[in-house]
Formats: C-alpha cells, structure tokens, sequence
C-alpha cells in the first residue's frame, strides 16, 4: 500500500471532522438596559425638514459634544452595530431631514 492511498482517506476524515455541522453561536445584541446613555434625539425635532447642510450638522454637533452623529442618506450602507450614545440623522434625496434616533 503506498502513502498516498493512506495519506488522501485521512485528509478527507479531517476535513469532514473539522466541519461537524455545529455552526459557531452568534451574537446576541447586547440588551439596553432602562437607564442606558440614550442619544437625545428627541431635542432635535425641531431641526425636521430643514435641509442637512454642513451648517445645520456642524450645529447638532456643537449642541452634542464628542457624541457621535451619524447622517444617513438613500441607499447609503450603514453599520447594524448598537451604539445607544450615537445620533441617527435620516435624510431623503433631497437633502432634507426626515428624522432623529439612536442606534
């Protein structure tokens, strides 16, 4: 019997061991607890149908500090990460906001 009639079997058997059929658990989104850093925005209501300039952002902005905004447009990817500080500003095609929330 030569090596390789030994060697192909057993790299076979490995390979298939190796992919047991238990898939790797995922990951569940951390849970929210009821008094978790939310990101305000419901103070910003008021900035609603205005167009999302740089002015208008660079305004939220200085009214949030170092937390994090987050303007999304049409079609643009975004990240399903969870981030309760983070300020989502929606706009439509015409450049105008839509709405604020957290994630």
């Amino acid at each position: 019997m030569s090596p390789n009639t030994f060697i192909a079997p057993l790299a076979l058997a490995l390979m298939l061991a190796a992919c047991n059929g238990q898939a790797s658990p995922e990951k569940a989104p951390a849970p929210v607890a009821e008094n978790a850093p939310t990101c305000g925005a419901d103070q910003f209501a008021s900035y609603i149908g205005q167009q999302a300039t740089d002015a208008t952002i660079a305004a939220i902005q200085s009214k949030r500090g170092d937390a994090p905004i987050r303007v999304i447009r049409p079609g643009m990817a975004v990240t399903m990460d969870y981030r309760a500080e983070r300020l989502n500003v929606d706009v439509d095609g015409s450049g105008t906001i839509k709405r604020f929330h957290c994630s």
